[in-house]
């Protein structure tokens, strides 16, 4: 269960909320037609890119 608090707490991060949020806003845009999917893919790869790996550096640093 603490395992599971703290996880959700990390979702609050403003990192993990500004990820979220500009995936969100991007797939919509996209979904509108108004960002076209290779914009949309470069952003959203780095984007995700800079997540994951930040996230895999603070672990091995752990």
């Amino acid at each position: 269960m603490e395992l599971l608090t703290q996880r959700l707490a990390n979702l609050l991060t403003v990192k993990s909320l500004v990820t979220m949020i500009l995936t969100v806003v991007f797939a919509a845009m996209a979904g509108m037609g108004r960002v076209t999917t290779e914009q949309f893919l470069t952003v959203f790869t780095v984007v995700i890119a800079f997540y994951f790996g930040t996230q895999a550096e603070k672990r091995a640093q752990s």
